[in-house]
């Protein structure tokens, strides 16, 4: 499969078979440019306008946005696990969807706009997840140290920060990528990579965290 961060949450992810795979798309308010992508299918995490603007991608994705196990095809599925926004059972920011896609004999976890640690059944369900994208940025998600804790628990092999500080939302009151690059050794991350190309059995040969395009 093919990983390219749009920005923000959203990422295009790209199977061999073709499916095309859009995860939290956001709109113009983020500050982010807006890309008109084809999708095959829409993954949203909750219903803020930075996560859901289905409207800009082309074609007619299926859109999944509610817990639930979903069939793309024969080589593919997605879980999408019930979750919250904030540390207070939704209170403040509301609830989140945790997307665990299986495909290519890899096993992907996009973790939306998590606010919360993760229970005992979620860190089951994603336990030795090969590639997880997490946010970062903290405030209205996980801090740096949260994430860095959830990708160790769960033993992910490949960690890919979203959801951070950048040019684009500089007035947002979030931490940049560097709050979370700062908690690992320098040689076990790759910095601004354009895309990520990865495969079962290449996998141990990928930096753990791996920073997609610009941060």
């Amino acid at each position: 499969m093919v990983i390219r961060h749009v920005g923000h949450a959203e990422f295009e992810i790209t199977l061999e078979e073709g499916i095309r795979i859009v995860t939290d798309p956001y709109d113009a308010s983020c500050g982010y440019p807006v890309e008109q992508i084809e999708a095959d299918v829409a993954l949203v995490s909750h219903h803020h306008h930075d996560h859901d603007a289905v409207e800009n991608l082309l074609g007619s994705p299926r859109v999944l946005e509610q817990a639930g196990n979903y069939t793309l095809s024969q080589d593919a599925r997605v879980t999408a696990i019930h979750s919250f926004h904030d540390d207070q059972q939704g209170a403040r920011r509301g609830e989140n969807l945790l997307f665990l896609l299986e495909a290519e004999g890899l096993r992907l976890a996009h973790m939306g706009d998590l606010g919360c640690e993760l229970t005992e059944e979620q860190r089951a369900l994603l336990r030795k997840v090969d590639i997880l994208m997490i946010p970062v940025g903290g405030f209205f998600t996980i801090t740096a140290e949260q994430a860095k804790t959830i990708a160790d628990e769960l033993e992910a092999r490949v960690v890919i920060p979203m959801h951070y500080r950048t040019a684009y939302n500089a007035d947002w009151p979030i931490e940049p990528v560097e709050a979370f690059l700062k908690l690992y050794p320098a040689d076990e991350i790759l910095m601004n990579a354009q895309a990520l190309r990865i495969a079962r059995g290449d996998l141990e040969c990928h930096p753990h965290v791996v920073v997609l395009g610009e941060s």
